[in-house]
């Protein structure tokens, strides 16, 4: 079994979120892409989320629903913070002992994994899928890794700016009754 970890803050999922998924998952024959939305990162502590853990969950629920590949795991929100990634890779490493596992990640995460906590523990236990824009970034000699390239122009900081001032989103930018249901988390019907 092929088992894809997709984690971030995902505040909200928007469209470029499932096409990256996508890519990977069409691209590696995943089984399975896991949604692992993080409850405080360690690069980003301090910074709150728009919506709350429930609201993140119950949107990427709604995002993923037409994928029969996608799940949506609330791991990460139920262990204490912050968000380390190797806890997640330990607890399906240790559920599914015999999958293949991977990490979905973008370039810019790909150019700061030697910072993440127990480096060596991730790159002996994950192969990387690593999405990017345009010219592919150069591989590591001590990660297993694959390059998707495409390209999606939704933004998680654009969408947030755009739902608190009420102002338009983009069309493509959020998956079918997302916009609807964020505008209703945050009081803006």
């Amino acid at each position: 079994m092929k088992i894809c970890l997709f984690g971030g803050s995902f505040d909200p999922v928007h469209s470029g979120h499932l096409t990256i998924a996508e890519a990977a998952q069409h691209s590696t024959n995943l089984d399975k892409v896991i949604f692992l939305p993080a409850a405080c990162s360690p690069f980003k502590t301090g910074k709150a989320t728009l919506f709350s853990a429930e609201e993140r969950m119950h949107l990427l629920h709604q995002a993923t629903q037409a994928h029969s590949w996608a799940e949506v795991s609330d791991l990460d929100l139920t262990l204490p913070p912050p968000s380390w990634s190797w806890r997640l890779v330990e607890h399906y490493r240790t559920a599914h002992p015999t999958a293949e596992l991977f990490w979905l990640m973008g370039t810019d995460q790909w150019e700061q994994l030697h910072r993440w906590a127990r480096y060596d523990y991730l790159i002996a236990n994950l192969t990387f899928i690593v999405y990017h824009r345009g010219s592919c970034p150069a591989p590591r000699n001590d990660a297993r890794s694959l390059f998707v390239e495409g390209h999606h122009p939704a933004s998680s900081s654009a969408i947030r700016e755009a739902l608190q001032h009420h102002t338009p989103i983009p069309d493509g930018w959020l998956p079918d009754g997302i916009e609807a249901a964020a505008r209703r988390f945050l009081g803006r019907d």
